[in-house]
């Protein structure tokens, strides 16, 4: 349902794209177009056939897109992105290459004197 919608929402996007190409420019926009004769921007004219199938085919592409939003939610509810993620295997037989062994972190901390207790706090050594 969800591929047949986006279809006619697809179709109702070029159509709605050609009807307002066809339309004639009635001008004033951003003081481009138009050019003069007959009043023509001071008295509004009754819709023309094309302004009128503009307005029916933007209603009808606004309802496709709602219903295309609500179907897609509805079913992508019960599952997330992170569902399709695949823990790494550890077999024995992998293509990959090991990597290198981390040095051991125990080696390389300062060794604790005996008579200081475990919760007192390393002093660093004194500059002289």
């Amino acid at each position: 349902m969800e591929n047949v919608l986006l279809v006619i929402l697809l179709l109702l996007a070029l159509s709605l794209i050609g009807v307002v190409l066809l339309q004639r420019s009635e001008g004033g926009g951003l003081g481009m177009g138009g050019g003069g004769g007959g009043g023509v921007m001071s008295s509004r004219s009754a819709a023309t056939a094309l302004s009128k199938l503009t307005w029916i085919l933007g209603i009808a592409f606004l309802a496709a897109s709602l219903g295309l939003t609500i179907i897609s939610a509805r079913n992508s509810a019960d599952s997330s992105v992170t569902d399709l993620i695949v823990a790494p295997s550890s077999d024995a037989g992998d293509a990959t290459p090991d990597a290198p062994a981390l040095p051991d972190v125990t080696d390389m901390m300062p060794s604790q004197n005996s008579d200081q207790s475990s919760d007192a706090p390393v002093a660093p050594p004194r500059a002289e």
